[in-house]
């Protein structure tokens, strides 16, 4: 079965912070022996941007698949401070190629452990620690994210609520807008109907009054006849 591409995605990150950190021993290296560095600064800028891009790339991808539940609660935590050990070994990065903080080993063993001025190990990804972080233990650490995580998913679900709510909104002005286009059509066929009534009213009206004219006519002709007729007959002495 193929890595999870988030996985995949982190050790490219790990690969390109450890080659920005063998290119500023390389840079550091040439400083000392009296070369121009130039190139060297203008590669580790570019990259040093191209990490810190990454990492908010695996950040945004993590917090996708943690608000989706596509994967377990354990296992997001535990990406969760795989980021959070990048975003600390890019600043000490950072720090370093600006002279502000003390060269790293290339070795990538030197990434997990390295030695105190008495020989103890020292974390190097303490380094440049936030206060938030400052002093607590791993387990209190775990819980500070665990807190977050779940202030976050109350946030993503009151959002899922409004969105939900808005949609039904949607629905509902979607059903009323039909039944409104209906009582209108129904209003434009009634329209139509009583309009081509009121054409065949009027027809009929002119009709009427067509065949009323000429029954009037005819009547009057009628009693000029009869007029005449009585006019004929009549006796005259």
């Amino acid at each position: 079965m193929s890595q999870d591409p988030w996985l995949q995605n982190y050790d490219a990150t790990c690969r390109l912070a450890q080659e920005i950190a063998e290119n500023i021993h390389e840079r550091n290296k040439l400083q000392r022996n009296g070369g121009n560095p130039a190139k060297f600064n203008m590669s580790l800028r570019a990259s040093l941007q191209k990490l810190k891009q990454q990492i908010a790339q695996l950040r945004e991808t993590l917090l996708r698949a943690t608000s989706s539940r596509r994967i377990m609660q354990s296992e997001s935590d535990r990406r969760q401070n795989l980021v959070d050990d990048l975003v600390t070994r890019e600043k000490q990065l950072n720090a370093t190629f600006r002279g502000d903080a003390t060269e790293p080993e290339s070795s990538r063993s030197t990434l997990m452990m390295g030695a105190g001025e008495q020989g103890a190990p020292v974390n190097p990804w303490l380094i440049d620690e936030p206060d938030e972080t400052r002093g607590l233990g791993f387990g209190e650490i775990k819980q500070q994210q665990q807190r977050i995580i779940e202030e976050q998913d109350a946030g993503l679900d009151v959002l899922a609520a409004v969105i939900s709510r808005q949609k039904q909104m949607g629905q509902e002005i979607g059903n009323e807008l039909d039944e409104q286009n209906e009582i209108i059509d129904d209003l434009t066929h009634l329209v139509d109907k009583t309009d081509s009534r009121i054409r065949n009213e009027s027809r009929r009206v002119k009709l009427v009054e067509t065949k009323s004219s000429s029954c009037g006519m005819l009547v009057v002709i009628v009693l000029l006849l009869i007029a005449i007729v009585v006019v004929a007959v009549w006796p005259t002495s």
